[in-house]
């Protein structure tokens, strides 16, 4: 590609969803046209602020605050100050350079990569679409604080970690800032030893535990829809969960993400099919008591249609005999 053609590009073809095509290129440009992966990742470093704040948090919330108790450094609002610093002769701040160096060399030595862990282990390229896709779900809130994304930056974490056998999967994804991404290992008190296997749990003689593949019409990693064998309304359906529980109180946030993925694909796909569909009930008994005859958790999804019944006030408050038509009594 010439010089012309590189400028046209840049200038009229070149469609971006990030910084990272015309970063890139300039860098080569000014180093001759050729450097390493590494250079780039790190050239692209300088401009991610999040980056920044993720290592403010470190420096402000543990490493500065366990030098500052032990009276080493002092500070005033952002800034840092080393105490007594002004008593050392050049001679002496070289040998304590040293000092540290060989601590940090030391260190790395002894423990390895290991050290740097707690931002891989929940890592991996996450594509575009699939980050938009979590930030979008959340409405681009961490799902832990609240914080908007135009506030602080939001991070994709595994809500069961990688290296204890989350998958890499959108069900398995979470919108979490920065803050509470770091701080999540240490504050999250649950045993997440048996997660890799925990999903994979079935009951030997229960129904939904031995589905029919055939019978299946979507799925995803953790969950899958099958029309129910007694419909009360023309494709009526079941979203069930993989992992046999008895109710939904018991479901973990990935298997509700991804029953939530498979209620509007399955809402959507009804729709196709049948334009006269004019509402849905979606449905959970919990409990003999509520109605429920499968002890594992599934979901109702059910297309309500232009006189199906006589009087559909009230919805889901039928279930109990004269309890629907509530609004009359209310004057």
């Amino acid at each position: 590609m010439e010089n012309i053609e590189l400028k046209s590009f840049l200038k009229h073809n070149m469609r971006m969803s990030h910084i990272y095509q015309p970063l890139m290129i300039r860098y080569l440009l000014e180093n001759g046209g050729k450097v390493t992966d590494r250079q780039i990742a790190e050239e692209i470093l300088k401009y991610d602020p999040s980056q920044i704040e993720y290592y403010q948090n470190i420096v402000n919330n543990m490493v500065g605050k366990v030098l500052r108790n032990r009276k080493v450094i002092l500070k005033n609002q952002k800034e840092y100050f080393l105490r007594d610093y002004q008593n050392y002769n050049n001679n002496q701040i070289k040998e304590l350079i040293e000092i540290c160096n060989k601590k940090i060399t030391d260190f790395i030595n002894i423990r390895g990569e290991i050290i740097w862990n707690h931002r891989r282990k929940n890592r991996g390229y996450v594509s575009g679409s699939i980050r938009y896709e979590v930030l979008k779900r959340a409405n681009f809130k961490c799902e832990l604080c609240g914080i908007s994304a135009s506030e602080k930056a939001l991070e994709v974490d595994h809500i069961v970690p990688k290296n204890l056998g989350g998958e890499n999967s959108i069900n398995n994804y979470q919108a979490l800032c920065y803050t509470c991404n770091s701080n999540k290992r240490d504050t999250d008190k649950t045993d997440f030893r048996n997660n890799g296997e925990i999903f994979h749990m079935r009951e030997k003689e229960c129904l939904f535990c031995n589905v029919n593949e055939n019978k299946i019409i979507l799925k995803n990693n953790l969950a899958f829809l099958i029309r129910d064998n007694f419909p009360v309304s023309k494709y009526h359906s079941l979203i069930i969960p993989k992992r046999h529980f008895e109710d939904f109180f018991e479901i973990r946030q990935a298997e509700l993400n991804a029953i939530n993925q498979l209620l509007i694909t399955g809402k959507n796909t009804m729709n196709n099919q049948d334009s006269t569909v004019r509402g849905y009930n979606i449905g959970i008994n919990c409990g003999k008591v509520a109605g429920q005859t499968i002890m594992h958790c599934h979901i109702h999804l059910i297309p309500r249609y232009e006189n199906d019944v006589d009087d559909p006030t009230g919805g889901v408050r039928n279930i109990i005999p004269n309890k629907g038509t509530y609004l009359r009594n209310i004057t």
